[in-house]
């Protein structure tokens, strides 16, 4: 049986320029970019950029709070970490080498990795996106490589069963073959850059990338009002040989939390660009983490919105807005 879709529920379409900063605020920007420097099947690369940008309410020049990066390599098959290191340098981030990319390495993670969390700094959010960033990285080849060929390749392997793995591959789903597998027929549409042309200084350094290639990147503004207001992007994109990039997913949340308690107060996912029209479904049930403190949002989305009650893209937006107390703290401290 087909999946019913509510009529107006699509992905609406990439969100466009970046907003400009808002006076008295702070923005977190983070990129992961995974490219594979010895070609097809070798080690994949991935080098992660991270920044908090405190932009002062009196108009004054825009404060970096702190920035941080990562290089690692994975085993492209396994998704193991095969090599890791930090700037800063981190005494314990060696202890990830080995880690298996999936849902119990982020436990993981977050056990070994317990005062980067606890602190909600730019460098956590780049580790956890390790998991998914290994997962997701293999699409930029179906840009690349023809069509044909590509499904052709993708017909040796073993086929496997992801009914119900998301939302969008819920039994019924356009997205599923007979055989419970995924297409590869995925929608994507043409993005333009992250930064504005008039505020540069709204995202940490890109590199300009033209070899095959995806990205993820993420925004979080926020900033205080009677309420703590947040405003963030998701986007995972590829390289093309044509040039520019295409979207595979992208979301914008936009929520609002207690200022005394923390706990979220309201939350809206809008989705922009989906692979599947029953991706956007999973915006539907986002409203059953409203009341949840933000700093347990890494938990409790994935608890609330498993299997088909979420779409593993827009649980990865929800879980990154655990650290927003780390940027309310960030704003009352400049007040």
């Amino acid at each position: 049986m087909a999946v019913e879709i509510p009529i107006g529920l699509v992905a609406r379409g990439p969100a466009g320029p970046t907003p400009p900063r808002r006076p008295g605020s702070v923005r977190r920007t983070s990129t992961v970019d995974m490219r594979w420097p010895g070609g097809q099947g070798t080690q994949l690369r991935l080098t992660g950029r991270a920044r908090d940008l405190l932009t002062p309410g009196d108009g004054t020049a825009p404060v970096p709070l702190r920035e941080d990066a990562m290089r690692v390599g994975v085993d492209p098959a396994t998704r193991t970490i095969e090599e890791i290191e930090t700037t800063p340098a981190h005494p314990r981030v060696a202890a990830l080498a080995g880690l298996r990319g999936g849902s119990n390495s982020r436990g993981v993670l977050a056990e070994t990795m317990a005062d980067e969390a606890a602190a909600g700094t730019p460098l956590y959010l780049l580790l956890d996106d390790i998991s998914g960033s290994s997962l997701i990285a293999g699409f930029a080849y179906s840009r690349w490589i023809d069509h044909d060929v590509f499904v052709q390749a993708l017909a040796t392997r073993p086929a496997r069963d992801v009914t119900g793995v998301c939302v969008g591959l819920q039994a019924g789903s356009s997205a599923l073959r007979p055989d419970g597998s995924a297409k590869w027929d995925h929608r994507v549409r043409p993005v333009g850059p992250l930064p504005r042309a008039d505020d540069p200084a709204g995202w940490h350094a890109l590199e300009e990338i033209t070899e095959v290639s995806m990205r993820r990147a993420r925004r979080i503004d926020v900033h205080l009002d009677d309420v703590i207001v947040i405003d963030s992007m998701f986007q995972d994109s590829s390289t093309t040989p044509a040039g520019g990039r295409v979207a595979v997913h992208e979301y914008r949340v936009r929520a609002t939390a207690d200022p005394a308690t923390g706990r979220l107060l309201g939350v809206d996912a809008d989705p922009r660009v989906l692979p599947y029209a029953e991706c956007p479904l999973a915006a539907l049930n986002v409203g059953t983490v409203i009341g949840t403190p933000l700093a347990d949002l890494r938990s409790v989305v994935q608890h609330e919105l498993a299997g088909t009650a979420g779409c593993t893209h827009l649980n990865d937006a929800l879980r990154a807005l655990a650290e927003v107390p780390a940027l309310v703290r960030a704003l009352r401290a400049e007040r």
